[in-house]
């Protein structure tokens, strides 16, 4: 399944296993952020007191790929399966630079 590459800038809630704050940039230049357990956005045992950032990722499906005006490669996302993962705005759908969504 391919996935979204995100920043993972802090912990933010200690039930377990644990919440993080999730981060990244949109073609238009917006930054989104997400929150999600753990252990669907990394394999490392993150705590409020591990250093942050770390990176991550979100799993995601490819819903298009073209070249936008200045020839870069982006793809429209979406977040929705297979955890229905939303921004902390209700997003589940973004554009993003190809090489943020890995294979």
């Amino acid at each position: 399944m391919p996935t979204l590459s995100v920043e993972i800038s802090r912990f933010v809630d200690e039930h377990q296993p644990g919440f993080v704050e999730c981060t990244f940039i949109d073609v238009a230049s917006i930054r989104h952020t997400i929150l999600e357990k753990v252990p669907v956005v990394t394999n490392e045992s993150l705590w409020s007191t591990s250093v942050y950032p770390k990176p991550g990722k979100v799993p995601c499906q490819v819903l298009a790929e073209w070249k936008d005006k200045n020839g870069q490669s982006v793809v429209r996302v979406s977040t929705e399966e297979p955890f229905h993962i939303e921004s902390t705005s209700g997003q589940t759908e973004f554009v993003v630079l190809a090489s943020q969504v890995l294979q």
